[in-house]
């Protein structure tokens, strides 16, 4: 399982960018797909969670409005969409991959990094006041 994050930046405040996820070597529909964040000096944190296959998506209630989650089955990519960035938005943000568990668990568990055993590297975004 490799996942390649990318698509980081520096914008200023209320500004857009537009991560994605990169996943090869694995079975695409049977996973779902998470991005998570962290902030120097902070826990990794959830931000939102894809099912490739049912396409049910999650968001962590600060980026609800504002950031988008979406899969791409042709190219084995999963974006984020981030739109209005706010400076506390500013992370490394990561994705995670996890094998699809029933739609009614994922709705449960779908923010617990530790169910995610496959991460790619980080991508920075600054987001400037």
């Amino acid at each position: 399982v490799q996942l390649q994050a990318s698509g980081g930046g520096l914008v200023q405040a209320a500004g857009t960018l537009r991560l994605s996820c990169a996943a090869s070597g694995f079975r695409f529909d049977d996973y779902a797909i998470g991005w998570f964040r962290q902030a120097p000096g902070k826990e990794r944190e959830p931000i939102s969670c894809i099912s490739i296959r049912e396409g049910d998506t999650y968001y962590v209630d600060s980026v609800k409005g504002r950031f988008n989650i979406s899969s791409d089955k042709a190219t084995q990519t999963v974006y984020l969409q981030m739109n209005s960035l706010k400076p506390e938005d500013t992370a490394v943000y990561f994705c995670g991959a996890r094998v699809r568990p029933p739609p009614s668990l994922l709705r449960k568990l779908w923010a617990s990094r530790e169910r995610y055993p496959f991460w790619g590297q980080g991508t920075q975004v600054t987001v400037s006041s």
